[in-house]
């Protein structure tokens, strides 16, 4: 009945299968004379969504997760993942071969602390760590009495015998009808950041930043349309983009050449070289750029000035351009989601549908828009126990049955030209338990509190943060994630550097788009969460002393009425959510038909007490 066109459904590799790569790795390792290696998952821009060339975390030991280390040493190996993804790598990961360790809390160098010994080599590929993730290695290497070796060359690469060419995604032009502004417009500002940091030039190691600046998108990575490129930025004269010339058509490297040089990505070394001759002070980002790019600053004369790359919070507040198309962009998606929500409520119920079923069947809703040029991500479609791992990707081999007495947990998002979408809804399928509805309504108020926070000019999100969780720790749980994360304009679902999240420092600004998603996973039993994404916006109070913001809703889909337990909610949190469902019926009803109206109308229909 539906098929997906963006997202594939096959079980990655995987456990003992892959124990002969692991073997022929430290073959290559000892005829280096290496006793070690650290394996990130990355890229050399540190992507979150790397191309097939760049998969060697996943090539090696299996896991696939967006997040995650391992380090093979001679006689040991370890594989470290953060919370979200600690039961994807229980199951993807051969536990014989490989010990699944900490990401975060004790951090991979403490293992490397205590298993490295004294005259080990151990060896790191220097175009895939960031300066400072290879300050950290250097510090447990001088603990354990090993040495750290930048390698010339990715042993890895020399047994990947089948490793995917890079990719040639072509690019295409963001018209100024979309980005709300010209790319000499973004130069000047960008020129501006750099007189404030006594910068001669600014590094754009970042892809997402050089298609923010450059009013460029591409089509080499999964789900972003992200141009594979670097750029540079100098103070005085021409920037210069650094981008394979096979992806340009005609029109892409006019649009490029009328603000910038052109030239092939080998010619980055040599043209930072020539301007670190002179002494230059270059601007790199702390977060994107590789350690081999400090490291060729130093070495031919200049300064390298690492810090928090300018162009990620220019490109973090959208303007009116881009928040009026990010509003189109969720009416839209809204239409969608209320056809997809209205079948899931006409067919789980059967027991028929699966959650592939349900992926397959969101994505065909929202190309009938016929405005749809990719998902922002891999559906997240969980049913039952699968939906309390946070990341799930349904496979054919995990796809279960929807089921009367299930929860099904949808978390998926769009990529339409003039706005990127993101939203969770939990659905009842069937009648839910006590305990389900407590849950669900704790999740929910503290969505509420997100959505109707109101603070000061330079508030943080980890100030934030604890008001999404309030309730949850009233009843001794919590969740494992952040709250929430910035969203681009046609650009990456996940943005920096705003967040909400205990580790979330950055000041929220007017403009900022972020997600707002508290949740609850019981694990072998079933997952909530609840998301929207917000947009910053001013709030005027009478009498305030300061400026003060908080938050418009920018998605519109009903929450599931089922679910909520109307004893548990206050007046105003009640207030709220019959508000929000108003606005949904207002602005989403009338794109749709028949039975789609009637659900809506019922889905969104006033609680009362």
């Amino acid at each position: 009945m539906f098929e997906a066109h963006f997202q594939t459904f096959e079980e990655p590799e995987g456990g003992v299968a892959l124990t002969a790569r692991l073997a022929a790795f430290r073959e290559e390792l000892a005829r280096r004379k290496l006793t070690g290696f650290v394996i990130p998952r990355a890229d050399q821009q540190q992507n979150e969504y790397v191309p097939a060339s760049d998969e060697r975390l996943a090539w090696l030991t299996g896991f696939t997760g967006s997040a995650g280390l391992a380090v093979v040493l001679t006689h040991e190996a370890a594989v470290f993942v953060d919370g979200r993804y600690t039961l994807q790598a229980a199951k993807q990961v051969d536990g014989k071969a490989w010990a699944i360790e900490s990401l975060v809390e004790p951090p991979p160098e403490r293992w490397l602390e205590q298993h490295l010994e004294a005259g080990d080599r151990l060896g790191f590929d220097p175009w895939l760590h960031t300066s400072s993730a290879v300050e950290r290695l250097q510090a447990a290497c001088a603990k354990a009495g090993a040495e750290l070796i930048a390698v010339d060359g990715n042993p890895l690469d020399a047994v990947w015998t089948e490793r995917p060419e890079p990719p040639l995604g072509q690019v295409s032009i963001h018209g100024v009808e979309f980005s709300g502004e010209s790319e000499s417009a973004k130069l000047d500002r960008i020129r501006g950041e750099l007189a404030r940091l006594k910068a001669d030039a600014l590094v754009l190691s970042d892809s997402h930043a050089v298609a923010w600046t450059f009013n460029i998108r591409g089509a080499d990575v999964s789900h972003t349309p992200l141009p594979l490129s670097y750029a540079v930025v100098p103070q005085d004269g021409r920037p210069t983009i650094f981008i394979d010339a096979r992806k340009l058509s005609n029109s892409a490297r006019d649009h490029l050449e009328q603000t910038a040089q052109v030239e092939e990505p080998a010619a980055l070394t040599t043209t930072l070289a020539a301007l670190a001759e002179t002494g230059a002070a270059i601007a790199l980002d702390s977060a994107t750029a590789a350690d081999a790019l400090t490291r060729l600053i130093k070495e031919a004369g200049g300064k390298p000035l690492r810090g928090a790359d300018p162009v990620a919070l220019l490109k973090a507040v959208k303007n009116k351009t881009e928040i009026e198309g990010t509003r189109t962009a969720h009416r839209r998606d809204a239409v969608a989601l209320a056809r997809f929500l209205a079948f899931i409520d006409r067919e789980a119920g059967s027991g028929a549908l699966t959650e592939i079923d349900a992926v397959e069947a969101l994505e065909s809703f929202r190309r009938d828009t016929g405005a749809l040029k990719d998902v922002s991500f891999p559906t997240i479609s969980g049913t039952g126990p699968n939906g309390a791992i946070v990341h799930y990707r349904v496979t054919r081999k995990s796809n279960r049955r929807i089921q009367p007495g299930d929860l099904l947990l949808i978390d998926s998002g769009a990529q339409y030209q003039d706005g990127t979408t993101d939203v969770t809804r939990t659905i009842a399928i069937g009648e839910p338990t006590a305990e389900m509805r407590d849950r669900f309504t704790r999740v929910l108020r503290g969505h509420i509190a997100i959505a109707r926070a109101v603070f000061p000019d330079g508030t943080t999100g980890a100030q934030l943060d604890t008001l999404a969780r309030q309730f949850l720790w009233q009843a001794g749980i919590d969740f494992e994630h952040g709250t929430g994360h910035g969203v681009g304009s046609y650009l990456s679902v996940h943005e920096g550097p705003a967040r909400i999240s205990k580790l979330g420092t950055t000041p929220l600004k007017r403009g900022m788009i972020l997600s707002n998603e508290p949740g609850y996973y019981k694990e072998g039993a079933f997952g909530i969460r609840i998301e929207n994404l917000e947009l910053v916006v001013e709030r005027t109070i009478q009498g305030a002393e300061k400026p003060m913001n908080g938050f418009e809703t920018l998605t519109l889909a009903p929450i599931d009425r089922r679910l909520i337990d109307l004893d548990m909610l206050s007046r105003k949190e009640l207030a709220w959510l019959n508000a929000y469902h108003a606005r949904v019926r207002t602005e989403v009803r009338p794109h749709l038909h028949g039975p789609t109206q009637l659900w809506l109308d019922q889905a969104t229909a006033p609680l009362e007490r």
